[in-house]
Formats: C-alpha cells, sequence, structure tokens
C-alpha cells in the first residue's frame, strides 16, 4: 500500500489506505519528475519508495517497528551540490560543498524518511534531499518534500511496511 500525496482543497492530503493526514509539500507544488531541478522549490510528481528512517534519538524514539531506524548524529549532512560525486546522498561534516544540515533546531528534521528520489542512478541537478519529515506548526511549504505533523508522521511510520512508496500527485 503506497502514501498518496495529493491537493486536498486549498491544501495537501497524505493517504495510507483509510487514513488521511494534513501536509504540505514543496513551495512550488508538485511538477513532473522531468521537469524537476535542485532548487526549484518542487516535489517530484511520481512514486518513490520508503529507503530508510532517520531520527533524533535525542527527542523521539525510534519511529517505526517496520524500517530499520537510524539515529541523527551531530555531523549528518546530505549534499545537495550537483557538481560534486556525493550529490544527493549522506555526508558527514563538516562538508566543503553545498549541503543540508539533519540535525536541526527547529524539529522538522527529527524524524525524516528517504524517498528514493534520484538515487539510482543520481542525475546531477534533478533534485536532491527528498525527504518525508516534519512539518512547521503552520504547514508552511517545504523546499520539495511532503511533511506531516510529528504525531501524523509517526502513526504513517507505524502502518507503512518496506515496499511502501510515497506518492506525489499533481493538481487536477
Amino acid at each position: 500500500m503506497n502514501i498518496i500525496v495529493l491537493k486536498q482543497g486549498d491544501g495537501w492530503q497524505a493517504a495510507l489506505g483509510e487514513m488521511r493526514w494534513r501536509c504540505s509539500v514543496g513551495r512550488s507544488g508538485v511538477v513532473s519528475a522531468a521537469e524537476k531541478r535542485e532548487g526549484d522549490g518542487a516535489s517530484p510528481e511520481g512514486c518513490w519508495p520508503l529507503r530508510k528512517v532517520y531520527y533524533r534519538a535525542d527527542r523521539v524514539a525510534p519511529p517505526s517497528p517496520h524500517f530499520s531506524c537510524i539515529p541523527i548524529e551531530r555531523h549528518d549532512g546530505w549534499c545537495d551540490d550537483a557538481a560534486h560525486p556525493l550529490y544527493n546522498q549522506q555526508v558527514r561534516l563538516p562538508f566543503a560543498a553545498s549541503h543540508e544540515e539533519l540535525w536541526r533546531d527547529d524539529h522538522v528534521y527529527d524524524v525524516i524518511g528517504v524517498l528514493g528520489y534520484n538515487d539510482d542512478p543520481v542525475a546531477p541537478g534533478k533534485g536532491s534531499a527528498i525527504f518525508l519529515h516534519i512539518a512547521k506548526p503552520d504547514y508552511g511549504p517545504t523546499a520539495g518534500c511532503a511533511a506531516l505533523a510529528l504525531g501524523d508522521l509517526l502513526q504513517l511510520l507505524a502502518h507503512a511496511r518496506p515496499g511502501t512508496s510515497l506518492c506525489f500527485r499533481r493538481e487536477r
């Protein structure tokens, strides 16, 4: 069973079976994967497997009984430099090329589901760090990810299984 993210009224919704949760997507909405570019703020249309789950062990318990849950450490990052050989991969900080820090103060990355977008193989410039993570309190847009409230994300991860994909659907 896949997680379906689609437009619902003025906002976005994630669904897994009969369960529904409010969510947010990229500030540019959902675009075809062929149009997706690094830094465009768009979520890529299509179905992307949930590869692994990271979490802040100092803030939350392991968030899923069905996935290997990896504690985030202070020196964990994700390369978003399209010209770097480690583009769209986890890196150790300090890291000279452009990257995101996974250890954040704002709680958004307290739980991260890594989606299998642009990772097999990696195409430079087609987008990186497409995650399933915690929404901002106002459900403000993401940089291209899907985001849910912490409790909703934990519920979703409790029901997701290996082989589950997150499917971004374009507005209709």
